[in-house]
């Protein structure tokens, strides 16, 4: 029965990091850059929920819709100022200025915020579900993540396949010149895609925090690359992907703890994820792509 409570907490720990595996598997997907400042977006989105339920007493819903309407704007200003002047030089360039955007959250919420940790309420207060007579208990916040995370993903997946937004961001994906010859305008897709990948990072950051209780300017540092690594796990540019490397990658971690050690349960996620990438370069549902020459 243990084993059966440490597995569904895992399942909940995935789910977490299936959501916010969705912002870098979206944002490489259709703009081919790596947002390293996701995990600092999901910090930012905890503060907002943080001081407008905790401090000011506002409706715990609409502290997570503000929240999710303040993220959804950041990426936004991310993507163009950061982002979209160097969308035609190198990749390395990107990526610089990525860890540059993270590094500039943090020492902000740092100014702003200041450096103690602070003790995240259970914003929505769920009851937890006891099965087998009171010997399996399941947190309300768990069954909350697993939910969340499966409605998200069928939400967004239908979006995609049935929308005109979500079939431009394919085309997109597919291959930007060709797509705006089309008349489909990139940058606009672009800017949808980072501020759904920032809003949902909101999402995952109340999870995350609702989970650990524990809220400070680098809460969002670890778990953001536990998220690329499960989007990099499942096959980066995979919206399924994502959520099977979540899954995994959460499963692998608890489980890591509760048997082997505590100390060792991210070097032991990370090693996992070393052996797949050798066995299958392009992730669990990645594609190899051939470049043209």
């Amino acid at each position: 029965m243990q084993f059966l409570q440490n597995l569904i907490f895992g399942i909940s720990l995935g789910s977490i990091y299936a959501i916010m595996a969705l912002g870098y598997t979206m944002v490489y997907g259709i703009a081919k850059m790596l947002n390293f400042a996701h995990g600092d977006v999901i910090m930012v989105g905890s503060y907002v929920v943080f001081y407008a339920v905790a401090a000011s007493g506002m409706n715990p819903i609409l502290g997570i819709l503000l929240s999710v309407v303040i993220c959804t704007v950041m990426g936004i200003v991310i993507e163009k100022v950061a982002y979209k002047p160097l969308r035609k030089v190198a990749s390395l360039a990107v990526l610089i200025t990525a860890i540059g955007v993270s590094y500039l959250l943090q020492n902000v919420a740092l100014l702003l915020f200041g450096a103690d940790t602070k003790s995240f309420p259970d914003v929505l207060s769920l009851p937890s579900l006891n099965l087998a007579g009171g010997a399996l208990t399941i947190s309300g916040t768990a069954v909350l993540a697993i939910v969340c995370c499966l409605i998200i993903m069928a939400g967004l997946l239908t979006f995609i396949k049935k929308t005109k937004a979500g079939q431009a961001m394919l085309a997109v994906s597919e291959d930007k010149d060709a797509a705006q010859l089309m008349g489909v305008n990139v940058n606009k897709t672009i800017s949808l895609t980072f501020a759904i990948g920032s809003g949902l990072a909101a999402i995952a950051g109340v999870l995350l925090c609702s989970q650990y209780h524990s809220l400070n300017p680098y809460t969002g540092a670890l778990p953001g690359i536990k998220a690329f690594t499960a989007a990099v796990f499942g096959g980066i540019g995979s919206i399924p992907g994502a959520f099977v490397g979540g899954l995994l990658l959460g499963i692998i971690e608890d489980l890591s703890s509760a048997y082997i050690s505590t100390q060792l349960a991210n070097a032991i996620v990370f090693a996992v994820l070393i052996v797949v990438l050798l066995v299958k370069p392009t992730g669990l549902f990645g594609k190899k792509i051939r470049e043209k020459v």
